[in-house]
């Protein structure tokens, strides 16, 4: 995001009245705008960030906004503020790249090729397994949680945000079903994952293939408790949306 952009952003929060706290979307769109810089390298591990009272008056805000802003960006590991040393970046090993706000940081610009490979190996790992074992541990309110998620992504196709909701459901869905705590963790951060993936491949071109029938697949073997077969289905579910990021990561006229 420009100057230009997050000054407006600002400036549209500003706007807002909000019940429960007018500053809460202010500062959001302050730590949206240092996040997404952080995650595009425009500040690099070790830079010292602008100190609260340049920041404020660059943008016409409170330092308030700006501290609050800072506070979030430090929960999640991104930055660490000292007093007199200043509000520095720190090593990307410390930063909580599965954090929801973080992914959506990591793609509002042009996301680091690596990165997007280290969260598709994260979900190869992580997904087959727990189609098996959702295969294995089903009941009938997780099928019908799939179905309908299905449902709702052939009537909306994942180009709309309903249609990529549904997509969210159905790989939630199948964490649940594992019954397995740690796994159910992952949830939040498998479906943002799973979420601005499908954005970004549709970002400068169509989705190069219809993947909803791959999630069929995944669901079928589920259904019908083949744990081998589920994790198979997701294993191949996971290696195609892979090959389709590559290739909407490549310069137009290429490949």
């Amino acid at each position: 995001m420009t100057e230009a952009g997050i000054t407006k952003e600002v400036e549209g929060a500003k706007a807002v009245k909000e019940p429960r706290g007018p500053g809460r979307r202010l500062h959001g769109a302050i730590a949206h705008k240092l996040g997404t810089d952080i995650l595009s390298g425009k500040y690099a591990p070790g830079d010292i960030l602008s100190g609260e009272v340049a920041f404020a008056e660059e943008l016409k805000v409170s330092r308030s906004a700006y501290r609050e802003a800072i506070q979030v960006l430090t929960a999640k590991g991104l930055v660490a503020s000292r007093p007199k040393a200043g509000t520095r970046v720190l090593p990307r090993d410390r930063w909580n790249l599965l954090d929801p706000e973080v992914l959506g940081w990591a793609f509002a610009g042009e996301p680091d090729v690596e990165f997007v490979r280290s969260l598709f190996e994260l979900r190869a790992i992580v997904e087959p397994a727990a189609a098996r074992l959702a295969a294995q541990r089903r009941d009938k309110a997780d099928l019908k949680i799939m179905k309908d998620a299905l449902a709702a992504m052939r009537q909306h196709t994942l180009t709309t945000e309903a249609g990529r909701a549904a997509d969210r459901d159905f790989h939630n869905a199948i964490l649940h079903a594992t019954r397995n705590d740690a796994l159910m963790v992952l949830s939040a951060s498998i479906g943002a994952a799973v979420n601005w993936t499908t954005q970004f491949k549709q970002r400068s071109r169509a989705l190069p293939r219809n993947p909803i029938p791959d999630h069929a697949r995944v669901y079928d073997a589920i259904a019908v408790g083949d744990a081998d077969a589920a994790a198979e289905a997701m294993n191949v579910l996971v290696d195609l949306a892979l090959e389709d990021t590559r290739s909407a990561m490549e310069p137009q006229g290429e490949g």
